[in-house]
Order: C-alpha cells, then sequence, then structure tokens
C-alpha cells in the first residue's frame, strides 16, 4: 500500500506543478485542476495513513513522511483559501508547500525502497 501512496502522491505532483506555473505566472489557475490536486494529495494521505495502521508501512520513515505531508496539506488548505477568495497566491507560499510536499515524496520513496 506504500507504492500505491506514492505513485498517487507523485500523479498528484504533476498536477502540482501545473498549478504552480500558473501561480508562478501570476495567473489564477483552474478550479477543476486545483481540486484533482487535492483529491489525489487525500487520497495519497489515506492511502498512507491506512499502510501505517496496518502494519504495512512499519518503521519510521513512513511516520514521518505522513506527518511531512500533513504540513503540505495545511500549506494546501491556507492556497484553497485564497484560491477560493479569487487571489492568486503568494509565490513563496507556493514554492513552500511545494518543498515540504517534495520532502514528503523523498521520505516516501526511501521508504518504499528500503522495504
Amino acid at each position: 500500500m506504500l507504492l500505491y501512496a506514492l505513485i498517487v502522491f507523485l500523479v498528484g505532483a504533476a498536477g502540482g506543478l501545473a498549478l504552480a506555473s500558473y501561480v508562478l505566472r501570476g495567473r489564477l489557475a483552474p478550479w477543476a485542476l486545483s481540486l484533482l490536486h487535492a483529491l489525489l494529495g487525500a487520497s495519497g494521505l489515506i492511502l498512507l495513513g491506512a499502510a501505517i495502521l496496518t502494519g504495512e508501512g512499519v518503521g519510521a520513515l513512513p511516520v514521518v513522511a505522513l506527518g511531512v505531508f500533513v504540513v503540505a496539506a495545511l500549506f494546501g488548505f491556507y492556497l484553497a483559501s485564497i484560491h477560493y477568495g479569487k487571489r492568486v497566491a503568494l509565490k513563496r507560499v507556493v514554492l513552500t508547500h511545494a518543498g515540504v510536499a517534495v520532502t514528503g515524496a523523498v521520505l516516501l520513496i526511501a521508504a518504499v525502497v528500503m522495504q
């Protein structure tokens, strides 16, 4: 299940790159893309949490990755609230969200490889 969570997060990251490209150009991204990105992120969190709870994700790395992804999700909620207000987010907030999410992905990749 860790591998499935990783795949979902990586597909969501592709959507995140597209979203970031809009923001970095000072444009508002399409809502459909934002919702898809959020749905994939939430699905990844659920899969990762389930893997940890069922004992598949034994070890510290999946738990740390989950914590990092939760922090990324909190930034994502903030970004969604800005988007909902029809404003373009600050670039530094988008880059912070992306950096935290990439850190979570690297930790999860390490957990999958070490499994």
